[in-house]
């Protein structure tokens, strides 16, 4: 049975102080029809994020519920977002979410066919395999690594805040100017970015570097702060390709920020009810992020545009239906 969004189970609250009764079975059924009829909307996004010059991507865990058995097993949903504005781009901002039951690297090949560009990420091996096997096979549809800092930071950040290793409080203290600087280039042209980067980061970033490679040799392999270190170090060129290129962002926080309201949902609704069901959650949530990322409401364009749809709207003028060009005093 199709997963229902905590907002379906409000309605039929409402529905029932009116008397009417609507079984949770006929809800998830609506629901199901719903990803169906919306579904090309949603494939049409994911075609346009990877239009991108960059590409984020994000996975986190969503449960779902195992046919038959009563209990959940674990599933993913993957998420790849576009947002070109930090650069001064006037492409809109957009999230295409994808639901698998793994969280292998076949699925980021599958979803990211046809892309060419680069990858902002953590540090995941798939994202890493990926970009290896297009290289090793001579592909032309080429990745372009790049790391995000604020997964590196939160790897020092607890043991500044518990003491324990001076060369993690200077790190987190470097860095912090690094975010300043961020601040004064964001919504600049990419060519200022990194013109800027070049003459206030790239000392800093240089300097981090030197100072993790000094501190590795005096720490125990095995403690916290070697650990920190080695994922540094052995991500240097993907963390440092944002020194050169102004398109790039420091860090991942913009599909991170699409991400955290699904698990704030999953958290609500405990577990997707199917793997139809898991597949229509990451169509809704593909196009009502999209319609928030735009400042559009959500309930405002999905109303429009299933009106639409049932009146036999083109397929061939599926941009108009998109929510980045919602005007709500459109008619039909």
């Amino acid at each position: 049975m199709p997963e229902i969004p905590c907002h379906s189970v409000c309605d039929r609250t409402i529905y029932l102080r009116d008397g009417v009764e609507i079984s949770r079975s006929l809800m998830a059924q609506w629901m199901g029809h719903l990803g169906f009829e919306l579904q090309i909307c949603a494939d049409y996004i994911l075609e346009r994020v990877k239009e991108g010059d960059r590409v984020f991507a994000d996975e986190t865990t969503l449960p779902t519920l195992a046919p038959g058995s009563g209990k959940t097993t674990k599933a993913w949903l993957w998420a790849y977002a576009r947002d070109d504005r930090p650069y001064g781009g006037t492409s809109p901002p957009m999230v295409a979410y994808r639901f698998e039951d793994s969280r292998g690297a076949d699925c980021v090949a599958r979803h990211l066919a046809g892309y060419s560009g680069i990858l902002q990420v953590d540090g995941y091996s798939a994202y890493t395999n990926l970009a290896k096997t297009r290289a090793k096979a001579g592909s032309n549809e080429t990745i372009q690594l790049s790391g995000c800092w604020a997964h590196l930071r939160r790897k020092f950040y607890d043991l500044h805040i518990s003491g324990v290793s001076k060369a993690a409080t200077d790190t987190i203290i470097a860095m912090t100017e690094l975010w300043r600087i961020e601040d004064d280039v964001r919504g600049r042209d990419a060519d200022s970015r990194s013109m800027l980067r070049q003459e206030k980061s790239a000392t800093i970033v240089s300097g981090l570097f030197d100072l993790w490679e000094k501190e590795l040799g005096k720490v125990s392999g095995k403690s916290k702060i070697a650990e920190a270190i080695r994922y540094a170090l052995t991500r240097r060129e993907a963390l440092e390709r944002f020194l050169t290129d102004g398109r790039i962002e420091i860090d991942s926080n913009i599909v991170e920020r699409a991400i955290r309201p699904q698990t704030i949902t999953r958290k609500n609704s405990l577990f997707a009810g199917s793997e139809g069901g898991g597949r229509t959650w990451a169509t809704l949530a593909t196009l009502l992020q999209t319609a928030k990322m735009n400042n559009v409401d959500p309930l405002d364009w999905l109303s429009q545009t299933l009106t639409r749809i049932a009146q036999g709207w083109p397929v061939s003028e599926l941009e108009a239906l998109m929510p980045w060009n919602f005007r709500p005093d459109a008619i039909g």
